[in-house]
């Protein structure tokens, strides 16, 4: 496809409407993911909308998937069985005195942001994308980003699952200790989560700034200093530019001032006008910039909450490495610019927390994340990971489990100390092996 047409296809599907019903799940007749690269083995879909009904349906069933948003861009989520979606199941439960709130399933970020605004609370991160549901996102430490912050499921104070017998148990950091840490991150291989409780913040105001054109000299001497000038940062480049070429400086406004930006930043300029992380698209659909204050739930993400962030025409891959060799890796990878640049939509690095999460690839480790956008061509992309993974092998790279790669079980099985605990327990929770498929399989069961 050629390039001016890709980028009119993409920006007329930006302009979709975000949220669309469960009878569009289904792609040319056929049930796929968001992004439609990925056509499921089994087009057997059940809804439940209530916790008795997931109950009596893993009761009944001897092997399927839970289907979410249908953000993963893998096999992960995949069945030659049935599903069951729990996307019906929206409760929301504020716990004001204890700043928590407690979901069930089936909210996503964009419903209950705005609802913990109201009530003046915040969460203290969210992804870039706002239509993701919470339960997802957790289960596979999807991120946020800022030097300061872990991903998405280190907000997590306790959740029920309902294990294979049907049983539905609840855990918590407060009295569950490793035994939580290590179900928070499940991967779809523990049970069925049907609620979980987040802890909150009040609420505050956010304000961003973008800068053009940060060099990678400038990037490899001031690394740390870059990463913690915001409560969030994303820098973005296609690697071919020789620059990253956009910094994205997402900050908290205090006691209501205004934020002040400098013209220059590193060396990048200052941006005068609101940008697309994707250079050649228009910035409609991309939150406010330029210093305008706005809810943290309106400056966290990316994009914009009523509008699809992205054409879904496209694959995705992450690899987060220990901030300690965060420059050697981005330069690793600068060093691929010419091969990469031409699959690539965008890149983007971020900065994330380490946590106690038993399969997040920050466990006991503050991250750098590695993301590629690529253009949906998977023949080429999937020839250019191996490449990738193997410039950034001396650095342990731990993939986004939800996203494409190519890392090998053996490889998976060093960076993750506690995999064999993982397998342990869900040997405990799941003895005849209901939930697992062909992806567990092979990445965490090695079976």
């Amino acid at each position: 496809m050629k390039k001016r047409t890709f980028i009119k296809l993409s920006s007329a599907l930006m302009a979709a409407p975000l949220f669309s019903p469960l009878t569009g799940w289904a792609i040319g007749g056929k049930l796929k993911n968001w992004a439609g690269n990925l056509e499921y083995s089994s087009d057997k879909l059940e809804k439940a909308g209530s916790i008795a009904q997931v109950q009596e349906f893993v009761k009944k069933h001897d092997k399927f998937k839970v289907l979410g948003t249908r953000h993963c861009f893998n096999s992960i989520a995949d069945t030659r069985d049935r599903f069951i979606t729990l996307v019906d199941m929206e409760d929301i439960q504020l716990d004001a005195a204890n700043k928590k709130v407690t979901v069930s399933s089936g909210v996503k970020y964009g419903r209950l942001s705005p609802y913990l605004h109201e009530k003046g609370f915040a969460l203290h991160n969210l992804a870039s994308l706002p239509h993701i549901s919470i339960a997802g996102a957790c289960a596979t430490a999807t991120h946020g980003s800022g030097a300061k912050n872990g991903n998405l499921a280190t907000a997590v104070s306790a959740m029920d699952m309902i294990l294979a017998n049907g049983e539905t148990i609840n855990l918590s950091r407060e009295k569950d200790g490793e035994k939580f840490n290590a179900a928070v991150v499940h991967l779809g291989a523990l049970g069925v989560v049907t609620k979980i409780t987040l802890d909150l913040q009040p609420t505050f105001t956010m304000g961003q700034y973008v800068y053009e054109h940060l060099s990678f000299e400038q990037l490899k001497n001031n690394f740390e200093s870059i990463q913690a000038s915001g409560y969030s940062v994303s820098l973005f480049t296609n690697w071919q530019s020789k620059d990253i070429a956009e910094v994205w400086i997402k900050q908290k406004i205090e006691n209501g001032q205004p934020l002040k930006a400098e013209p220059e930043f590193f060396g990048a300029k200052l941006a005068t006008k609101n940008l697309h992380p994707i250079p050649e698209l228009s910035a409609e659909n991309c939150t406010d910039q330029m210093g305008v204050a706005a809810p943290w739930y309106e400056r966290m993400p990316h994009f914009k909450m009523g509008f699809t962030p992205s054409s879904g025409v496209e694959l995705q891959s992450e690899y987060f490495v220990s901030s300690q060799n965060a420059v050697d890796a981005i330069l690793a990878i600068s060093r691929l610019g010419d091969r990469v640049g031409p699959y690539l939509l965008t890149s983007e690095i971020r900065t994330i927390a380490a946590d106690h999460f038993w399969m997040s690839p920050c466990y006991r480790q503050d991250s750098v994340a590695i993301h590629f956008t690529w253009k949906q061509d998977w023949p080429a992309v999937s020839k250019l990971l191996p490449v990738i993974e193997k410039e950034l092998a001396p650095y342990n790279p731990r993939p986004h489990w939800g996203k494409l790669f190519t890392v090998s079980p053996d490889e998976l099985e060093k960076r993750y100390d506690k995999m064999q605990d993982f397998r342990q327990l869900a040997k405990e929770y799941d003895p005849k092996e209901k939930f697992r498929n062909e992806f567990l399989n092979l990445n965490i069961f090695r079976s």
